[in-house]
């Protein structure tokens, strides 16, 4: 049940669209600890040793908005998590200790040759988050640094250097309904001291986190195995708790990411939930269940809500 009261559903009402459904964040923080922690740092350190270009790209002129960048995530680290993390400042030598993995670091800030690699990807190990920087120029954004190990099927190294619309083309309707050009203006406005955040979701089969573009070939043929049977456990509902910062001496946006999953099989012991998630499903218009690559195995994964709704007498 805790796995349940730390999930961060996404749904507010029985249908789904495409929107602009970002909020002002009550408490200003871009990171996200949870008892995963360990076990996803060790997976990203792994992917980022492995495929360090699939997981890590920036153009060479984004270095200053990675240091500011960095310097908002460590503070946030050491504000919020302080049993955690703390950060000692002599000047611009600063040493930073991450205590749940029994690690320090010492670096002078802003001088890139005291670290072993960009800052954006220096810090981006020590959390869970998915942390990407657009950078904001002549009335566009344009996604020019990140690093990206758990993206939702998506291409870090393809989208680098495109600005805002050109990423979200692939969305049916973003374009056509005029939401690529409300969101963009929205994004622009963003303000410093004035954090946002909103929730993504799809349904998976697996548990993989890693769902890149260029790894399709090892976890999208899990989506014919979803059986009535294997539902609950194969399959999971994975949202996305993404967070937008502006960066104040840059102008640029910090956009963090972090991705939460959970089994159906535990997702249906709430039944607020289930009764609601079933009512979307049933509605989602076959644009959108295509989108997000459900088409194969929506109207098992409704079967199996269905089912749970009938044994816990519920119509």
């Amino acid at each position: 049940m805790d796995e349940l009261k730390g999930f961060p559903y996404p749904f507010k009402e029985d249908i789904y669209r495409y929107s602009n459904n970002s909020t002002l964040l009550g408490q200003p923080n871009c990171i996200e600890l949870t008892s995963n922690y360990r076990k996803e740092i060790h997976l990203k350190r792994n992917l980022l040793i492995k495929h360090p270009e699939r997981c890590y790209q920036s153009l060479p002129h984004t270095i200053p908005s990675q240091w500011e960048a960095m310097s908002l995530i460590t503070n946030h680290l050491i504000t919020y998590f302080p049993e955690k993390f703390s950060l000692v400042k002599d000047g611009n030598n600063w040493t930073f200790r991450n205590y749940p993995l029994n690690e320090e670091y010492c670096f002078t800030f802003g001088d890139n040759k005291s670290l072993a690699m960009e800052p954006l990807d220096f810090i981006g190990r020590h959390v869970q988050e998915d942390i990407i920087i657009m950078m904001q120029r002549d009335g566009d954004l344009y996604l020019d640094a990140g690093q990206l190990c758990f993206p939702a099927n998506w291409s870090l190294a393809f989208n680098l250097g495109m600005n805002f619309k050109e990423i979200h083309q692939p969305i049916p309707g973003f374009k056509e309904e005029g939401l690529d050009n409300r969101i963009l203006q929205f994004l622009l406005r963003l303000e410093d001291g004035a954090p946002w955040g909103r929730k993504n979701w799809s349904l998976m089969a697996g548990s993989r986190l890693d769902t890149s573009l260029e790894t399709f070939d090892a976890w999208g043929k899990d989506r014919r195995k979803v059986t009535f049977e294997n539902a609950g456990e194969l399959v999971r509902l994975r949202v996305e708790v993404q967070k937008l910062f502006r960066l104040p001496r840059s102008g640029s946006i910090l956009f963090t990411i972090h991705t939460h999953l959970l089994p159906l099989e535990k997702f249906v012991l709430n039944e607020e939930w289930l009764v609601q998630f079933t009512r979307i499903l049933e509605e989602l218009p076959p644009h959108i269940t295509d989108y997000k690559g459900l088409a194969l195995y929506k109207n098992t994964v409704l079967d199996y809500l269905r089912a749970r709704l009938k044994e816990k007498g519920i119509k």
